[in-house]
């Protein structure tokens, strides 16, 4: 059998996204592990704490050989527009969580909204990647 473990998302800062994922968001620290033999590659993951098999790459942008410059740029230039990656997460109370996560400094970039799946939001870590939140509705007929 074939299983999902880890998701990537590129980060500009390692310590601001941990710091953003677990301080504002909660997750928690799966690995953080960094190997001097290999230039001090970081191998930083997280994941929400009832999701321990699940982690959330937060990965550096690597230089030569592994990416040259202007891929660099273009990977950088894409985070900054909101379409390098996205996240789904899901939660029973949208607007609960919406709410919750405002009070930790979290700045949305699309309210609470009802959609024809249920509701759903968005917000940006401090990369630009987007982070949907939704509250998933059953929809007749699946």
């Amino acid at each position: 059998m074939i299983r999902m473990t880890n998701a990537q998302l590129w980060v500009h800062d390692q310590d601001e996204a941990l710091a953003f994922y677990t301080q504002r968001l909660g997750m928690e620290v799966r690995s953080d592990v960094t190997l001097p033999e290999m230039g001090d590659f970081r191998w930083l993951t997280v994941s929400p704490p009832d999701q321990p098999d699940i982690g959330i790459v937060l990965m550096a942008i690597p230089g030569p050989p592994v990416m040259d410059a202007d891929t660099a740029e273009q990977v950088r230039a894409l985070m900054g527009k909101g379409f390098a990656g996205t996240i789904f997460l899901t939660t029973d109370d949208c607007q609960a969580a919406y709410e919750e996560l405002k009070g930790r400094g979290v700045e949305f970039v699309e309210q609470p909204e009802e959609r024809p799946y249920g509701i759903d939001a968005a917000f940006r870590d401090p990369s630009g990647n987007n982070i949907r939140l939704t509250q998933v509705r059953e929809m007749a007929g699946l």
